[in-house]
């Protein structure tokens, strides 16, 4: 019975006995204290923990399920994995004991004909909590099972609860006889190899307090209202009925395993080693489809960490089975076929996964080529040394540099006996960390010490914004620090941070740069504000300078902001919004926001998308935004709960952290979004949106650049010029210009082709000349020589392998050509066959000669290419060639 087939009959089970059928939740855990849902009873905490209403008082579901604690693991054994779907039925109230024992047996072994799993009875054994007399009862007389295939266990193993206060009780599981080939019998009390748990079936009836582990907590007394959570593991019962030794032998795994065979030429089942790596390869490959179907993308924080660490070790160990190109797409489009008929969104959504999972692997291609280097290099080194321990900073290197997990590091490294020195990585790491915070903060404070911006919050409250309906107020000043410390006054010239019991003035936050202006003295003193940060909550601090007068605490001011700079930011944050949604509606939900700054008249938005976006999207994009400006569309702000705002369909914006109470910024019909900026009142008053291009700005990550109003149309006004004088040197009308500057290009092109031509042509012609120049050296054919200045890289190869070429009678041969290019000096060295049996590499040459010329080099033993810094150092740089390869032949 294929998987599908078993999640389709347990949904149908329980849909016909009453039970609402709840689709899998998103493997992104709604719940901040998780990064992925590890169990298939996750999306119903809420309602076990009363703190949602339950949809029905009986529900079924099959929930994608991750655990990544034991990924190091994953492969080694054949119990291991990493994506696994849950089989639950849960009830609120409704039936008990009784009615989930009754309903799991009557499944698990009622006839396929009739719906069931036909399982065999006498082979299921059945285990139940110490003193839980009434499950064991019912399993006895209700359900017929005999008393000795009911054994009963202690709290850590049939005891179940959240491991906090809350609901808690003893479960019921069942467990399925493999048979003698698995082991010793006597239930799965004395062997769980051989006994298989298949469902777990928990009576939530008791509330548990405080307490350490799975045992030690007290039991506080009954629930007023008893549940029911059970779990089957979907891949333990397709291994079961379908008759093969382990979960990688079932039908959604197998394919896999089988594709990384026909991709490799490795057979399942020949070696150990490689039955680990094609284990590995297909658990996280089927891992890295769910993950990205639902809306997970590579990157080096939570679940993008997950999710990138899975796909890396994925397709190394393509490559440890022998794989030397890409191999993703196909092992990707496996799992797509079998797990879309569970799941169709994957078939839907199949481009969209397939584009990240080859971005990724293509990055990782690249980085496993220069990071192997590093690590071999640094593994070599260290073992020379004596050393078993690889340094924390190559560690570090191979993260920072070339993108290596620190997991894939220490899996390399223990591959060629090494450990790796974890400590001295993670304080590189959180000193890296650090700094990028230290940098924040000192925009932020100024390097000001925080305790005087909570001292002032303390004493004075939180400040009062005013800024959303006002541009200007009387305040009264109740902070003020002079060079980061505390001070009762200012005088004329004096870099100042001011904080006022209220303020007009938005400090930056939410992608939206900070207000500039004025804080005026009844004396007459002005304080010039520049720049406006919240260092501590509630706190705004107006940094500027003194420009007349003598500032004091306690002095009542007038501030006021620059409106006309306002008015353009605030335009750029609601062309933001606009953009967003454009977007997201263009390329689907996946096009999150991932970061924005917006300025006066110009802003940037970043993104998730794993490739660039087409210019026809581009254009859509901006023509649907200026079509909304068009609409005249009235912006609104509203303060709500957060959990009205979800209710609404409001979008979280980036960087922001919100309390019980949020801002909800809504564009009429067209956008709705979390966001404490500043924003027009109507889409019209944008005028004109130009979005300017988009680009890549890391892994996954886009970034679009856009004016706003004037500043757009101002670009638009240069580029009509520029087209004009364009207009005037092709002869062309506008729309032709496309046409005829890309036929000069070509011709441009042709004729750099025969200039390239005729030097190549002139450099071969000196091949001749150089052979005749060979020199012997102890039976060696060793052709050296300088060819003229600015002779190309690839020329100089094409020469020295035309040369090697001409040097007939299978004599060994040796050929070392120099040129200088740029003012730096360049070499290509080859060698043939004969001459590399007698032990003359081009790559040792090539270090030579390089180390020589002050610079490095490498490359094949067949060919290799060097530098260096210094042009006058040919001459011993040929010498250094012509000694090493009298020393090697």
């Amino acid at each position: 019975m294929e998987s599908a087939e078993i999640r389709r009959r347990w949904l149908s089970f329980f849909e016909e006995r009453g039970h609402t059928v709840v689709p899998s939740a998103s493997l992104i855990a709604d719940d901040p204290t998780l990064l992925l849902v590890p169990a298939g009873m996750v999306p119903f905490k809420p309602y076990f923990l009363g703190e949602v209403k339950p949809p029905a008082p009986r529900v079924t579901s099959v929930q994608k399920c991750v655990r990544t604690p034991d990924i190091e693991e994953v492969g080694k054994t054949t119990r291991h994995g990493t994506f696994f779907q849950m089989c639950g039925n849960f009830s609120f109230g409704d039936y008990f004991k009784e009615g989930a024992i009754t309903l799991s047996w009557e499944l698990l072994t009622g006839s396929v004909e009739d719906g069931g799993f036909g399982l065999d009875p006498e082979r299921l054994w059945i285990t139940v909590y110490l003193d839980d007399d009434e499950a064991e009862r019912i399993w006895r007389e209700k359900v017929g099972v005999p008393a000795e295939r009911i054994q009963r266990l202690g709290k850590k193993d049939n005891f179940w609860s959240m491991g906090v206060p809350g609901p808690c009780g003893p479960c019921s599981e069942i467990n399925y006889d493999r048979g003698p080939e698995f082991g010793v019998e006597g239930g799965p009390a004395v062997n769980d190899e051989r006994y298989v748990e298949i469902w777990n079936l928990v009576f939530m009836q008791y509330e548990r307090g405080a307490g350490d582990g799975k045992e030690d907590f007290p039991i506080l007394g009954d629930l007023p209202s008893k549940n029911i959570d059970t779990g089957l593991g979907l891949e333990r019962l397709a291994m079961i009925l379908q008759g093969v030794q382990n979960m990688y032998e079932t039908d959604t795994l197998r394919v896999v395993m089988d594709k990384a065979t026909e991709l490799t030429g490795v057979r399942y089942g020949a070696e150990h080693g490689s039955d680990v790596s094609l284990r590995v390869v297909a658990d996280h490959i089927r891992t890295s489809v769910m993950l990205i179907g639902d809306g997970v993308t590579p990157g080096n924080e939570g679940r993008g960490y997950v999710l990138r660490r899975i796909m890396r070790r994925a397709v190394r160990n393509m490559r440890l089975l022998g794989a030397t190109g890409p191999v993703v797409k196909d092992l990707v489009d496996v799992v797509i076929d079998t797990m879309g008929q569970q799941y169709p969104e994957l078939i839907t959504d199949r481009k969209r996964i397939e584009t990240v999972a080859l971005a990724e692997e293509a990055a990782f291609l690249k980085a496993l080529k220069g990071g192997t280097n590093i690590l071999d290099t640094a593994v070599t080194e260290t073992k020379a040394a004596g050393g078993t321990v690889l340094a924390g900073d190559k560690a570090f290197l191979l993260h920072d540099t070339w993108g290596f997990p620190i997991d894939l590091t220490l899996e390399m490294a223990a591959e060629q006996g090494l450990a790796v020195d974890e400590e001295g990585f993670r304080r590189l790491m959180k000193e890296q960390r650090d700094r990028a915070k230290a940098d924040a903060r000192a925009k932020k404070t100024g390097h000001a010490d925080l305790s005087a911006y909570r001292e002032v919050a303390d004493n004075s409250g939180a400040t009062d914004f005013t800024g959303y309906t006002a541009t200007e107020g009387e305040s009264v000043i109740v902070g003020l620090l002079v060079d980061g410390v505390s001070s009762p006054a200012a005088s004329e010239g004096d870099e100042v941070e001011v904080v006022l019991d209220r303020t007009p003035f938005y400090a930056e936050g939410g992608g939206q740069i900070a207000d500039q202006g004025r804080i005026r003295l009844d004396t007459g003193a002005v304080i010039e504000v520049r720049d406006v940060q919240k260092p501590v909550p509630g706190v705004h601090v107006h940094k500027g300078v003194v420009q007349v007068g003598e500032v004091t605490v306690g002095a009542p001011v007038y501030a006021s902001i620059d409106v006309k700079r306002r008015r353009a930011i605030a335009r750029a944050h609601s062309a933001t919004h606009l953009t967003h949604q454009a977007l997201r509606d263009a390329l689907g939900p996946t096009a999150a926001q991932a970061g924005s700054e917006n300025q006066p008249g110009r802003f940037r938005f970043d993104f998730g998308s794993p490739n660039a976006v087409p210019g026809s999207v581009m254009t859509d994009v901006e023509q649907k935004i200026n079509d909304v400006l068009s609409r005249e569309l009235d912006v609104q702000a509203e303060v709500m709960s957060i959990d009205e705002a979800k209710k609404q369909g409001a979008i979280a914006e980036f960087g922001e952290k919100y309390g019980e109470r949020v801002r909800v910024v809504t564009i009429g019909d067209f956008s709705k979004e979390l966001c404490g900026g500043t924003h027009v009142h109507n889409t019209a008053q944008l005028g004109l949106v130009k979005l300017l291009g988009e680009s890549s700005i890391g892994s996954g990550v886009r970034r679009i650049e856009a004016l706003v109003g004037v500043d757009a149309y101002n670009f638009l006004a240069k580029e009509h010029t520029v087209v004009a004088q364009l207009q005037e040197l092709v002869k062309g009308r506008p729309e032709e210009l496309p046409e005829k500057i890309a036929g000069m290009l070509g011709k441009l092109k042709d004729a750099e082709k025969e200039i390239e031509k005729f030097r190549a042509e002139k450099v071969l012609q000196a091949a001749a000349g150089l052979v005749e120049s060979a020199k012997d050296v102890r039976g060696v054919a060793l052709v050296t020589g300088q060819v003229p200045d600015g002779t190309s890289a690839d020329d100089l190869r094409r020469l020295v392998l035309d040369v090697r070429g001409r040097i007939q009678g299978g004599r060994p041969a040796v050929v070392a050509l120099f040129t200088t290019a740029n003012g730096r000096p360049l070499t290509v060295i080859a060698t043939n066959e004969a001459a590399r049996e007698r032990g003359l590499k081009a790559g040792d040459l090539v270090r030579a000669a390089a180390k020589t010329l002050g610079g490095g080099g490498g490359g094949k033993p067949d060919v290799a290419q060097g530098g260096g810094q210094d042009p006058e150092a040919i001459g011993a740089a040929v010498s250094a060639v012509e000694r090493l390869v009298t020393e090697t032949a």
